[in-house]
């Protein structure tokens, strides 16, 4: 694959600031199949790299079948606990917002009222206005992030509506791009080998990431590299899903990845496992990264991580000794203020033992870098004013509380997120949220914490209600979702909102109103081999496509690598201007004698996404009531006994939860689930009212994963 053939394509966030059983087509928006049944192609729209290709069955024109696509490589019938409910869970739940609210209490108490659509855009447009008038467009913020990750629907009328108002804009980074450019320093791209050649592989490791709960589809193949021979080892600091199901489980103190990566590069050298061929002709700066290893000897990577010398050795003897071997890489060790470095650094390995010759070796990461759509004429950026101000999605709280920030924020419209609930530094995101000056618009299906905070609510319709085109970050087919039935209610689409809201503000440019058939076929209107013969017909007929990529796909074996210097780069002399050491380092994350323990939210539910689903009872129960893990090294010292509450606290504030004894995490860290909502916690204080609200060595990241914490009996 050539560097032409790479050309430019978003990544996440610039895509996100725009933005029953197979074998049935339909040329038409449904096919029926027997009298009055029909079934429709769709695709889930979750943040999750399954992309899970899926048909709607509908009688009489009411929803009665939601079934994972059989014939898709990916899917292969079958959908993630999550989703598998979700005509009850979340289409057709009583508690769905289905018409606009207008709030009648104070800021977060959720007494609302309905009204027509015409009175809240009325009020909407007045506010506008008058804001608009006194301090101009830029005191009106949008934040939205993965609620979707669909092409139309997360923000492309969106997108054009606060380009052409002139609004403040939003760096959407809270989750991949830290890693992404950690990365991209290394390889100058995100994509690895796909999820289907793991297969191919003798050794997968897998590397922050637990595909067992969070890419079920994608771990199938893993299990398949198994059952062909493969070991299967997880490095992460507790005992996770997939840990649990692997060969053997190292477990390093969080925060010292590149250590441990340094250390297994060190064996590798020392002992001449390396691929010196593969080094000679493909790597820049192997000189000076093999002088750099000196500084880490084993026994000094043992005392950093935490792990035995011979637990280092064994994984670095075992990783090169594999051919093929992979990494499995997804986004749980990014958030840390050295985040991306840590990425940096394990993506050096595949190259250094020349993995990426073989099908089945290298990197597995994420793969939303091969899809090059039209984005522009979907995001359409040349409406924006790149002199506008930003404000970074991490740090939400620090911008609606900053007094020294002029103008101040006075409106802000959420979709496809939940700030109050995913956004760190949650107290003072709250404070925000809460102020009196604050107008706040949120477009939602469910009462969320920060639609409780809203001035107004409008009813977000579902994902088997709109049409919407789906890229995939962690697979290579595209997908077109048509909606099987209309938005119930007076639910409406993303992008029929801001339409909506366009039309009442008088705004004349064409842009805002095309429509998602036209944006959509827009998108796929580019010319990259890789999407040649895609079109919005084929995708409307079968529903999803696989990219047009070379077979068998192996971008690196001979290097061509898309950095400044073609080559994968272990010395990165783009790094300097950054601040960065131009080699792969360790940083220590910073300690704290007040609060000695380190606290880790993981995705580890299987019924919530992120935060979504965290408002259906069903999924509630099923989750059962959130704990707090800790080690009994920690508990005992500190007379905590299982099952007891205990508050949680730091600098940022404190919260309440039930305490779980486990050793299934190091001592000195304790976990939770991510995602709850403080709303539905002991002490209305969830995870993220503990954590900071700091931004990554590259890509603008969050820290959050840095929060030190202290607990005791409640």
């Amino acid at each position: 694959m050539s560097h032409a053939e790479r050309k430019a394509t978003p990544s996440r966030r610039e895509f996100l600031d725009a933005s029953l059983s197979g074998g049935i087509g339909a040329a038409s928006l449904v096919s029926a199949c027997s009298a009055g049944v029909s079934m429709v192609r769709g695709v889930c729209h979750h943040d999750c790299p399954d992309a899970c290709a899926w048909l709607v069955t509908t009688r009489n024109g009411k929803l009665v079948k939601l079934e994972g696509d059989r014939n898709h490589p990916i899917t292969r019938g079958t959908l993630c606990g999550k989703m598998d409910q979700y005509l009850t869970d979340v289409v057709s739940n009583p508690d769905r917002l289905l018409y606009p609210l207008r709030r009648v209490g104070p800021k977060g108490e959720g007494r609302f009222e309905r009204v027509s659509w015409d009175q809240a855009l009325d009020d909407v447009a007045a506010r506008f206005r008058r804001i608009i008038q006194e301090d101009g467009a830029t005191a009106i913020l949008p934040y939205s992030y993965g609620g979707t990750e669909g092409v139309v629907q997360s923000g492309s009328i969106a997108s054009r509506f606060f380009a052409r108002l002139g609004a403040t804009r939003l760096v959407r980074s809270v989750c991949g791009d830290a890693g992404s450019a950690g990365v991209t320093a290394t390889m100058g791209t995100t994509t690895g080998i796909l999820p289907e050649d793991i297969v191919h592989s003798r050794f997968v490791l897998i590397w922050g990431a637990n595909p067992a709960l969070t890419g079920p589809h994608s771990w199938a193949f893993i299990e398949e590299a198994r059952r062909r021979g493969a070991r299967i080892v997880t490095v992460d600091p507790q005992r996770t899903a997939s840990a649990s199901k692997s060969d053997y489980h190292v477990q390093p103190i969080p925060g010292t990845d590149a250590a441990l990566a340094l250390g297994m590069m060190r064996v590798i050298v020392d002992e001449g496992l390396h691929d010196a061929a593969y080094v000679d002709q493909y790597t820049l700066g192997f000189d000076k990264l093999r002088a750099s290893l000196a500084e880490y000897p084993l026994e000094r990577v043992a005392a950093i991580t935490g792990l035995k010398p011979e637990e280092i050795r064994r994984l670095a003897r075992d990783y090169a000794g594999a051919r093929p071997s992979t990494i499995r890489l997804l986004i749980g060790m990014e958030h840390r203020a050295h985040g991306a470095m840590a990425f940096r650094t394990i993506a050096c390995l595949p190259a250094l033992t020349g993995a990426w010759r073989e099908l089945g070796g290298g990197l597995s990461y994420v793969t939303d870098s091969l899809f090059a759509l039209d984005y522009a004429a979907v995001m359409r950026p040349d409406l924006e004013n790149q002199t506008i101000r930003s404000v970074n999605m991490v740090q939400l709280g620090r911008a609606l509380t900053d007094p020294n920030l002029k103008p101040p924020i006075r409106a802000m419209v959420v979709w496809d997120s939940n700030p109050a609930t995913i956004a760190p530094n949650q107290n003072l995101v709250l404070k925000g949220l809460r102020r009196d000056d604050l107008f706040t618009v949120v477009l939602e299906q469910f009462m969320t914490d920060t639609a409780r905070h809203a001035d107004y609510v409008f009813p977000a319709a579902a994902q088997v209600e709109v049409l919407d085109l789906l890229i995939s970050w962690g697979q290579n087919y595209l997908a077109l979702n048509r909606p099987a039935t209309p938005p119930a209610g007076e639910a409406v689409a993303n992008t029929e909102f801001f339409r909506r809201l366009a039309r009442r503000l008088d705004l004349k440019d064409s842009y805002l109103y095309d429509s998602d058939e036209q944006i959509a076929r827009a998108a796929l209107k580019s010319d990259h081999v890789y999407l040649k013969g895609i079109t919005y017909e084929r995708l409307a007929a079968d529903g999803w496509a696989p990219l047009n990529l070379p077979k068998p796909w192996l971008p690196f074996a001979k290097g061509n690598f898309p950095t400044p210097s073609g080559k994968c780069e272990f010395y990165a002399q783009g790094l300097i201007a950054k601040g960065l050491d131009p080699l792969p380092r360790h940083e220590a994350p910073k300690g704290s004698a007040d609060y000695p323990l380190m606290l880790l939210t993981s995705k580890a539910s299987g019924n919530f996404l992120n935060s979504s689903h965290v408002g259906v009872a069903r999924a509630v129960k099923a989750e059962g009531e959130p704990r707090l893990r800790m080690h009994p090294a920690d508990a005992g010292p500190r007379k905590i006994r299982d099952g007891e509450m205990v508050r949680v606290h730091n600098a940022y504030g404190s919260m309440l939860v039930r305490a779980q004894i486990s050793d299934a995490c190091r001592a000195g860290i304790v976990t939770m689930t991510h995602g709850w909502w403080a709303s539905l916690m002991p002490g209305k204080a969830s995870a993220n009212a503990l954590t900071s609200d700091g931004l990554s060595d590259l890509g603008e990241g969050g820290d959050f994963h840095d929060t030190r914490v202290e607990v005791a009996k409640a």
